[in-house]
Order: structure tokens, then sequence, then C-alpha cells
């Protein structure tokens, strides 16, 4: 499992994170939209961007990171 980053341009509402799987929201210093968690695979992170490409949000960026791999037994 990898933690993502997606930034998006535009600031959503907080509640637009169960929409988005759970990601939590946050916002950048330029007034963008972060969305950022865990995925389990490939495909949910397509669901997530098919979701911000139907709001028609201008992607920014998107990140990921390794999961910590202590935190799963």
């Amino acid at each position: 499992m990898h933690i993502y980053e997606i930034r998006v341009q535009g600031q959503l509402d907080q509640h637009w994170s169960a929409w988005f799987d759970g990601l939590e929201i946050s916002y950048d210093a330029h007034g963008n939209t972060m969305l950022r968690g865990p995925l389990v695979d490939e495909a949910a992170l397509h669901g997530v961007l098919n979701k911000v490409r139907d709001l028609a949000l201008p992607l920014l960026e998107v990140r990921r990171e390794q999961a910590d791999a202590s935190r799963h037994i």
C-alpha cells in the first residue's frame, strides 16, 4: 500500500473527503487542494483520478510514497 498526495487547482470543501475514498483534504499556500492518504492499489488511484476528471478539476501533481511497513502486520 502506498500513500498518495494529489494536488488539484482550487479548493474543495471538506465534505468531498468521503467521495474521494476518505482521503484527507487540506490546502496549500496557493489555495489549491491536497488530497492525501493510503490507496490499496493503482486501480484505486485511477478511481480517484477519474473523480478529479469528472469534477473538471485541473490536476497539478500526483506523488506517491511508501506506507510505513511497520504499521502493517
